[in-house]
């Protein structure tokens, strides 16, 4: 039987406010979801290029790969934050994460 280690998801979201931090990029948490289970999902904005939306999901082998539900193109900012709210809407334990881009340099690990 295989164990797998999973980090709370406090210490990740945590953990890509800092990674953002020393990239010189304005991140903050504006909902908090569950510490242990909440997965991020995470709202990239360019000024003058609109919004990109980041979320995990689970592949084949149950491990937490990063999502681009929008598409890969810019989405104006109000789709994106439509997109945003249905989401909390139907998972109360997600976490969101706001992250100002300002020469887009922004990727999830």
């Amino acid at each position: 039987m295989c164990s797998q280690v999973r980090l709370q998801s406090d210490i990740l979201v945590s953990a890509e406010i800092r990674r953002c931090n020393a990239l010189f990029l304005s991140a903050v948490v504006v909902h908090k979801g569950d510490a242990g289970r909440g997965v991020m999902l995470i709202k990239q904005y360019v000024h003058g290029k609109g919004a990109k939306v980041y979320t995990q999901i689970r592949d084949m082998d149950d491990k937490l790969v990063w999502h681009q539900p929008l598409g890969d193109d810019w989405v104006e900012e109000p789709k994106a934050d439509m997109y945003i709210k249905r989401q909390r809407d139907f998972d109360e334990d997600l976490w969101v994460i706001e992250i100002d881009d300002p020469k887009g340099l922004y990727s999830p690990l």
